[in-house]
């Protein structure tokens, strides 16, 4: 049984044919399995998440550095197109938050939420998610003057801010399947004298208008790279040079600059 359910899972991350109508998760992974390099990154972060497990649970460590990678190395078109991409029905939304294996990278042993004071001290003293979290609260900083929450030369640093954190001690992922609302797995209910520390922190997923705005305008804007990745008369040459082209698009403006810690890939 479980090795069918493995099998299963596999199928889901990995992109199979569907007969049911097309919808912008389904192409987004079928442009990154067209894309030599997001798929062989890919398919490292799915044998990690899903392999053999320790006795204690998941290869959680592995399986969330494969993820690390993923992000840090594979086209940003396509890797944010298999985070952000917008769903209008459950079955969609379920392929969505099921992408990055939360079985294992997103959620704890237990069978209920620790506070999240737990991932948020894990993360204040790892020098691999304490920088990002920090690049997170900078680039995702709510702007009160603008329409979406986000000024918009704010959004793709929210969004490559945001998938940075994936992969590390306050790895967030999608809390269900009727909404495009995001959080750590964790609550505030057991958080003591510390419970507003605990939801400021959940706050910075749950309430957080420029974070919701750069995700609506990541879907407004639906990168013109998955439709040449998924259009058969494309030439393939063509199109890695269009992938290739996005990588300077999510480049940190002074802000971030000011952070020269904040790179992620020497973090990895």
């Amino acid at each position: 049984m479980a090795l069918c359910l493995a099998f299963t899972m596999l199928l889901l991350l990995l992109g199979s044919p569907s007969s049911a109508r097309r919808n912008r998760c389904l192409d987004a992974a079928e442009a990154c399995t067209a894309d030599a390099r997001c798929q062989r990154l890919r398919t490292e972060y799915v044998a990690q998440c899903l392999g053999r497990a320790a006795a204690g649970g998941c290869p959680q460590a592995r399986c969330r550095r494969a993820l690390r990678r993923f992000f840090a190395r594979g086209p940003p078109a396509l890797t944010h197109a298999l985070l952000f991409c917008s769903c209008v029905n459950a079955a969609c939304a379920e392929r969505r938050r099921q992408t990055f294996v939360p079985a294992c990278a997103f959620s704890g042993p237990g069978p209920a939420p620790p506070s999240c004071l737990a991932p948020l001290d894990a993360c204040e003293h790892s020098r691999v998610c304490r920088p990002r979290l920090l690049a997170f609260q900078a680039s995702c900083a709510p702007a009160p003057s603008a329409p979406g929450g986000c000024l918009q030369d704010q959004v793709p640093r929210c969004l490559h801010a945001y998938a940075g954190l994936v992969g590390t001690a306050i790895t967030p992922n999608y809390v269900d399947n009727a909404s495009a609302r995001v959080a750590p797995w964790c609550d505030c209910g057991a958080s003591g004298n510390r419970r507003e520390e605990c939801e400021a922190f959940r706050g910075l997923f749950t309430r957080n208008r420029c974070l919701d705005g750069a995700m609506q305008a990541f879907d407004g804007g639906w990168p013109p790279v998955l439709q040449d990745q998924l259009d058969v008369h494309q030439d393939p040459e063509h199109s890695l040079q269009q992938v290739s082209s996005t990588d300077g698009l999510l480049v940190g403006s002074s802000l971030l600059s000011l952070l020269p810690v904040l790179a992620l890939r020497p973090l990895l």
